[in-house]
């Protein structure tokens, strides 16, 4: 067990000081700016994580990329997710779209980016990369098209239909994550081989990607936080949101993987890990782009932080120990 704490608690101890660190600073009466998270931030999108995407799947042997019913399962498992969380909302506000959206979003979306590659590099090691970088690549291409989308079906955006579907493959095609991705499946295929100071200068983004990413979070969470009362005030109504992302989520990606096919351990152990992350950043991020459900997804990826203490403690104890039902069938 203390092996499992070994690699669990330098992550939530990161973020636990990004947060104990704005709340004291909040206390002193000497609180920095929330501006002053920009350039962290550009820092994170725009050069680390593309570097650390573009580094795992450049070093990547081609074929292992081209896995179809891998991408097909746990896409599958992320959109059923989605609607799950979307379903309920919808039910809940009595039809309130906008707000059914960014559930399913916090339902669907975990912290793929910040935490998933150290924490499953970290666990698994190497052989996690490349499902570490499909899982992001495609979970991202479905979100970030349904979001859009549904909005615009909400109402929110007086748009045609073309308009709304060109900005989506915009967006995607812009993303830094998907660039990056891209690039590195071009350089995998043509077995591009950088010169040693271009390498070593994307070994020391990519060593950067993870502490900053979860510094970052927690300084956020804390500036967004108003108090642990209004915390508790929507916890019983995220609750079911916070069991689709942490429990329902890893456990349906097991169970369709396991239906579609025998994969290597390695990858099954992958997808779980990936599954089971708190909500993302980005799930609040969208909240306050489209101004709806934004309380609750703040409090949400607050909190899911914080349950995830146990949840994701729990499967990297099984994961570590070789315990994980990876074939229930």
């Amino acid at each position: 067990m203390i092996q499992v704490l070994n690699l669990a608690m330098p992550f939530f101890g990161l973020i636990a000081l990004g947060f104990l660190t704005a709340r004291f600073k909040a206390w002193r009466g000497t609180p920095i700016p929330e501006s002053g998270l920009g350039w962290m931030n550009f820092f994170l999108i725009y050069i680390a994580l593309p570097a650390l995407f573009f580094r795992i799947l450049a070093k990547t042997p081609l074929e292992k990329l081209n896995n179809v019913p891998f991408v097909a399962g746990t896409t599958l498992a992320t959109s059923i997710v989605f609607v799950l969380g979307f379903a309920y909302v919808m039910l809940r506000s009595k039809g309130h779209m906008r707000h059914a959206t960014v559930a399913g979003v916090c339902a669907a979306y975990g912290n793929i980016g910040y935490m998933g590659p150290g924490l499953a590099f970290s666990t698994i090691g190497p052989d996690a990369a490349v499902p570490v970088a499909l899982i992001f690549c495609f979970d991202n291409i479905l979100l970030f098209s349904l979001v859009p989308l549904l909005m615009a079906l909400a109402g929110t955006e007086r748009r045609s239909a073309l308009s709304v579907l060109a900005e989506v493959a915009r967006k995607i095609a812009t993303h830094p994550f998907i660039i990056a991705t891209v690039a590195g499946v071009i350089s995998a295929f043509i077995q591009f081989d950088p010169p040693e100071m271009l390498d070593r200068l994307l070994g020391f983004l990519q060593s950067a990607a993870a502490p900053v990413a979860l510094f970052t979070l927690g300084v956020t969470v804390a500036l967004r936080m108003e108090s642990f009362t209004a915390l508790a005030k929507v916890a019983a109504s995220i609750s079911p949101i916070l069991a689709l992302k942490l429990i329902v989520h890893p456990v349906l990606v097991i169970v369709i993987l396991a239906a579609l096919g025998r994969f290597e351990t390695s990858w099954i152990y992958t997808a779980a890990l990936m599954a089971c992350l708190p909500p993302a950043l980005n799930v609040f991020i969208i909240a306050r782009q489209y101004d709806t459900w934004v309380e609750e997804a703040s409090n949400a990826v607050l909190l899911g932080t914080v349950v995830s203490v146990v949840t994701l403690t729990s499967v990297l104890y099984l994961v570590k120990n070789g315990l994980l039902p990876i074939h229930p069938f």
